[in-house]
């Protein structure tokens, strides 16, 4: 195909609010050494895309500084971390055959090449991402997902969001049988981690807002607990034999109040703070019960490719909640800030 030297893009030129992010004329990415070019089919929205925006992710022994993922954003940055498209060019010393795949971008830079590599960084954070009709990416990141039964917005639905929500089950070492605690089920990282848990064989106890328990409940959850009530109270109800693992992406006050509901051994796996990045805890119900914090940011090379046979073999379907054009992207992270839908919102550049 005839690939344009110019494309639509919406990028931040500093930090602030949904204004911030303007609509440009930009040039197609030129093709470093081990890269291919993707069209971009869907890009969705992630809370990442909020806090980079907003710069929001503080730096240590400054928590309220304005900061990217993981340090001060190069801008101007093209934002969006999660990309389903096709291969329309690769660099010289990449095989020529992937040209025409669809093709899921794993969107981390990790720290290493192994199989266990962990996060440093983030497309649409430290490199330019996919809020554009084109993203370069290493071609050992993109996965071919010709097969899936997935729709390209299910696709781009889930890098970051079931990506996360993997890394966390497989670092908490969730097995079947266990009984799990989900907070911020109705989101996206939720929505996954009560899929997940669910196929995994877990009883599955999510934490949601009244008026998406049905939703939450319909992915697989088997009870809901309204986190406009009692919570701990709803959960010892719920399960009075208590939990093994918790999948946290809310901490705040509910590390505290949740840990005395760990059984023997549990685990509390956190990889958000949708409820606040200061926490205080009785240290006692650790080093007395054996159990674990765990944090956990995104997942490994590992993880990613478990995520990709899920999606080829359609054992998860992510749900989406709504989807905008490019030029609307500030509409939709409005809308993804406000917090009323259950699943994914998606942009169709």
């Amino acid at each position: 195909m005839n690939i344009p030297t110019t494309m639509r893009a919406a990028r931040i030129a500093k930090h602030g609010g949904p204004q911030v992010l303007e609509l440009v004329e930009v040039a197609v990415p030129d093709l470093k050494a081990g890269e291919v070019l993707v069209r971009v089919a869907s890009v969705a929205l992630n809370n990442t895309d909020l806090w980079t925006r907003e710069g929001a992710y503080g730096r240590p022994g400054n928590p309220e500084a304005r900061s990217g993922w993981r340090g001060p954003i190069d801008f101007p940055r093209i934002q969006g971390a999660d990309v389903a498209g096709h291969v329309v060019a690769v660099a010289e010393d990449v095989e020529k055959n992937l040209i025409g795949r669809r093709v899921v971008v794993d969107p981390a830079i990790y720290d290493a090449d192994g199989p266990d590599a962990n996060p440093v960084g983030l497309m649409g954070s430290e490199r330019d991402g996919g809020y554009a009709e084109y993203v370069s990416a290493p071609a050992v990141r993109v996965h071919d997902v010709m097969d899936s039964p997935l729709t390209d917005d299910q696709l781009a639905s889930l890098p970051t969001a079931y990506g996360t929500a993997l890394g966390m089950i497989e670092r908490g070492q969730l097995r079947g049988g266990e009984t799990v605690l989900i907070s911020g089920a109705s989101g996206g990282v939720g929505l996954a981690l009560v899929q997940i848990a669910r196929a995994r064989g877990a009883r599955v106890i999510a934490i949601s807002s009244g008026s998406k328990i049905d939703e939450v409940r319909e992915a697989g959850a088997h009870e809901v607990v309204d986190r406009g009530s009692e919570i701990t109270e709803q959960v010892r109800s719920a399960t009075p034999e208590g939990i093994d693992v918790a999948f946290d992406v809310v901490a705040g006050d509910l590390v505290g109040e949740g840990l005395p509901l760990l059984r023997e051994g549990g685990r509390w796996v956190i990889a958000g703070a949708l409820g606040g990045y200061e926490v205080s805890f009785d240290v006692r119900r650790l080093y007395l019960h054996n159990a674990q914090v765990i944090g956990s940011a995104m997942h490994t090379p590992t993880h990613f490719a478990l995520l990709m046979d899920l999606a080829r073999r359609g054992e998860i379907q992510p749900v989406i909640a709504s989807t905008f054009p490019l030029d609307q992207a500030a509409q939709a992270q409005e809308e993804l800030a406000r917090r009323r839908h259950v699943g994914k919102i998606v942009v169709h550049p």
